[in-house]
């Protein structure tokens, strides 16, 4: 046991005993995953119950939005973990354990697929009805958009093809990029959890589903975590399927007051070129993962990621330019590295 791990044993142990928890000097950490941030997760099973044991060092992770987050969630009814100890300057947690029933798994089953969106859209609206206290959560303002799209040049682009961008494809790319950030900001403006996708969402014995790895909550467009749970960066539907499940959420939204008079058209719209905004975004973050944190594991998702935006340039005249320049500078210098990214969707 390294030393971080068993200064977070420690920790647990103490923290447990003053809740007075009878088994606590017996439990053990066993290491159920860690993500793609560095943080570490523990469960510890003191006699019938469990929790989980985080790890996120001070250094690298900032726990309080977490905490913060998760207690604006459970006060609003839905079903994040409990934050039972916590201690920043250390970097540990104690939660409630949602158990590991992950929709990522799940969803392997074609059959369950529309009662785990159903029940993941209930949630989805309950998030957005949320009105958070004033200054307490960030805004998904110009800057963050497009400090997030410029992943996209300078990890993917650049550093992970190898690619030297002109002068004119700078200008050109900045372009693209403002149309996207207007796109957000036009829309309905709601508490956005940032990653509500299958590998963040489980499937619980009741408010189904648990969700986890809220902690970069901001206030952002309304179609932003829609489509990050309909175009999964790991799991893909039949395109039309997926216009079918958006436009049932956004039904759903407009009898519960989120959206107001807004035409199919208009909200796929909406959906369509956010999905464009998170997925260049995506893209430099694999590439970062890869590069920079040595997990090349997420650059076999980069192709599908590709294969979304691409699908949403051929829907749209004025993104022609875009899909051609994809075609020419992207897709070839990625076939060309297969060995990385696997084959190209």
């Amino acid at each position: 046991m390294h030393d971080r791990q068993e200064r977070l044993q420690n920790w647990v142990r103490q923290s447990l005993a003053e809740k007075g928890v009878d088994e606590y000097r017996n439990v053990t950490l066993l290491q159920v995953s860690g993500d793609a941030s560095f943080r570490r997760y523990y469960r510890v099973a003191p006699g019938s119950s469990s929790y989980i044991a985080v790890d996120a060092p001070p250094q690298q992770e900032d726990s309080r939005p977490f905490v913060s987050i998760a207690k604006l969630l459970v006060q609003h009814g839905l079903n994040a973990p409990v934050v039972y100890d916590a201690d920043f300057e250390q970097g540990f947690m104690l939660l409630s354990d949602l158990g590991d029933d992950l929709y990522s798994d799940a969803l392997k089953d074609e059959a369950q697929a529309d009662r785990l969106y159903s029940d993941a859209f209930r949630s989805l609206l309950k998030i957005q009805k949320i009105d958070p206290p004033a200054g307490t959560v960030p805004l998904y303002n110009r800057e963050a958009l497009l400090g997030e799209m410029m992943l996209f040049p300078d990890w993917f682009v650049t550093q992970q093809l190898g690619l030297e961008l002109t002068r004119s494809e700078q200008i050109f790319l900045d372009t693209v990029f403002e149309s996207l950030v207007m796109n957000s900001l036009s829309q309905t403006q709601v508490l956005v959890h940032r990653d509500y996708h299958s590998r963040n969402l489980l499937i619980t014995p009741s408010n189904s589903p648990g969700m986890v790895d809220f902690q970069d909550a901001l206030i952002g467009a309304v179609t932003y975590d829609l489509v990050s749970l309909l175009r999964d960066c790991y799991i893909a539907w039949e395109p039309g399927r997926v216009i079918e499940w958006a436009l049932e959420y956004a039904e759903l939204a407009l009898q519960e007051g989120i959206l107001t008079d807004l035409s199919e058209p208009e909200f796929i719209g909406w959906f369509d070129l956010m999905g464009i905004q998170r997925h260049l975004k995506v893209a430099g973050i694999f590439s970062r993962l890869h590069l920079r944190d040595g997990k090349p594991i997420y650059l076999k998702d980069i192709p599908l990621v590709i294969r979304y935006i691409t699908q949403v340039c051929k829907k749209y005249a004025a993104l022609s330019d875009f899909l051609d320049w994809i075609e020419r500078r992207i897709l070839p210098p990625m076939e060309a590295k297969a060995e990385l990214f696997g084959p190209l969707i």
